[in-house]
């Protein structure tokens, strides 16, 4: 008799199963810990454009609180001079809107020359994709979530939410 060499067809079947079987309990745990991230990620923006509102504020006490989240950042891949329209104070990233899979906006409460009110925002990219949760704040600087994911649309809204512990 010859000796076979290599794997028969059932063993191989047999390892392929057993990566299935594996790949089926971890790809999920990895789906959970990615938006956990996520989460996590978008309560420290929320924070980096409350810290970056009041250093605005703070800054140009003429104009008050910037009336949008472009006005907090700079140019994306440039050298950041700041201004009250590029004052530099959080990442490009962030200030473009969109990042780790959450939509940031951040804009003034009222049309008023000093702005006296603000409220930003963190909203999933897709629904319990990417975030479970949606996250808002106001000039108290508290950070309010949402468990419906759902945008709070004014500083009403927010103030109506459970803080974050």
């Amino acid at each position: 008799m010859r000796k076979q060499k290599g794997f028969s067809l059932i063993e191989l079947l047999i390892v392929v199963a057993i990566i299935l079987i594996i790949a089926a309990i971890a790809i999920p745990n990895l789906l959970r810990a990615r938006m956990a991230a996520n989460e996590s990620s978008a309560v420290g923006s929320v924070r980096t454009i409350n810290t970056g509102m009041v250093t605005y504020n703070t800054s140009y006490p003429t104009i008050g609180f910037a009336s949008a989240l472009a006005n907090l950042g700079g140019a994306a891949g440039a050298a950041c001079s700041p201004a009250t329209n590029t004052a530099c104070l959080i990442d490009s990233v962030l200030s473009a809107g969109t990042k780790s899979g959450y939509i940031f906006t951040a804009q003034a409460g009222v049309a008023a020359v000093p702005q006296t009110t603000y409220y930003a925002t963190a909203t999933p990219v897709t629904a319990n994709q990417t975030g479970i949760r949606s996250f808002c704040a106001y000039e108290d600087a508290v950070v309010r979530y949402d468990s419906t994911g759902a945008l709070a649309g004014s500083e009403v809204a927010c103030q109506k939410l459970s803080p974050l512990n």
